[in-house]
């Protein structure tokens, strides 16, 4: 590629990516509109030592309650998905594909140490009645039921999405709390749109936040030219560098990664993670020490648990908590 070639590519990526900074922070200014208060994004928890984390956030009581009824086919997203209800007219989220088994487990580590996340279960075999052929994912059905669902329920109302960049919390130490978590989960697929902001039940104008959409862990620290390396892949996991450069006062983490050049032809796509790549990096040292600090208070068990509740065998399940054990005594060591 020549000179002139590279410097015209790197002039619309700069126009391109103004554009999107300005769309995303109109967003979030019509979504901040919508709520009359500083918003939560972490509540303290007292009882990290005993949560259990194999039910996670819904409990053993708020499993779906079968049988299961087909709703409607959701065409968003990359993972084949659909609405069910259950025997107690609740609406679950059905997701299938590589993100359903990684995704029940993020959303418990991150339940554990307080941080917002909806409730889900998996399902190896789950019984859908009135299932019809689907679009997406009709090679995860069979005669028996269909294989290795993960179901997800949030009774909080949505409001909105919330931008990493444009929001009332950036800087603050609960914030910086969640850029560490999504690089130690590898969750790379940080589109504004995985957000949410979520009206607390209890305070009428009280706005909570969370990241909805966490499929993209534990496997590879960024997009590759294919999923099966970036998403649900312990090889992937295990080798990927977790902290890369600590001063006195900041840590980098190696994550997310730099995508692939190739995806330059998808330019929106190219930019908009490319522009991302700011949240793992210069995280205050204290506020990732932070994190490491509460991690650690988990047990061995508790960390398997919340593979074992992702459908991961045990023996998975102690390979992959090997794994986040030694991120967290990295995040200690700060």
């Amino acid at each position: 590629m020549t000179v002139s070639k590279r410097c015209r590519i790197y002039v619309l990526l700069a126009l391109l990516g103004s554009t999107l900074s300005l769309s995303s922070a109109q967003q979030y200014r019509a979504a901040a509109a919508a709520t009359t208060e500083r918003p939560t994004i972490w509540v303290e928890p007292s009882d990290i030592k005993a949560r259990n984390l194999y039910y996670g956030p819904g409990g053993e009581d708020g499993q779906p309650r079968p049988p299961l009824t087909f709703v409607k086919e959701d065409d968003g997203g990359t993972s084949p998905k659909f609405d069910v209800r259950d025997s107690d007219d609740t609406k679950w989220k059905a997701k299938l594909g590589p993100e359903a088994q990684p995704e029940t487990v993020a959303t418990r580590l991150l339940w554990s140490i307080g941080f917002f996340a909806n409730k889900n279960y998996f399902v190896h075999l789950a019984k859908i009645d009135e299932l019809p052929k689907l679009k997406r994912g009709q090679e995860y059905v069979s005669t028996e039921g269909v294989q290795d669902v993960r179901l997800q329920t949030n009774h909080n109302q949505k409001i909105a999405d919330w931008s990493w960049r444009h929001n009332p919390l950036k800087g603050s130490r609960e914030f910086n709390g969640l850029r560490v978590m999504m690089a130690l989960l590898s969750n790379w697929d940080l589109k504004d749109e995985n957000n949410a902001i979520l009206a607390d039940p209890k305070i009428p104008g009280h706005p909570l936040y969370e990241v909805s959409d966490l499929g993209a862990s534990f496997g590879r620290s960024g997009k590759s030219y294919t999923d099966k390396i970036t998403k649900h892949n312990f090889a992937a996991y295990r080798r990927s560098k977790f902290i890369s450069k600590t001063t006195s006062d900041y840590v980098d983490f190696a994550f997310p990664t730099h995508t692939p050049f190739l995806y330059v032809f998808n330019l929106p796509f190219f930019v908009a993670k490319m522009r991302n790549r700011w949240i793992g990096k210069h995280i205050p040292r204290q506020d990732a020490k932070w994190v490491g600090t509460l991690l650690a208070q988990l047990s061995d068990k508790q960390i398997q648990d919340a593979f074992r509740a992702g459908g991961y065998s045990s023996e998975e399940a102690t390979q992959y908590a090997d794994v986040v054990k030694h991120r967290i005594a990295e995040l200690e060591r700060l």
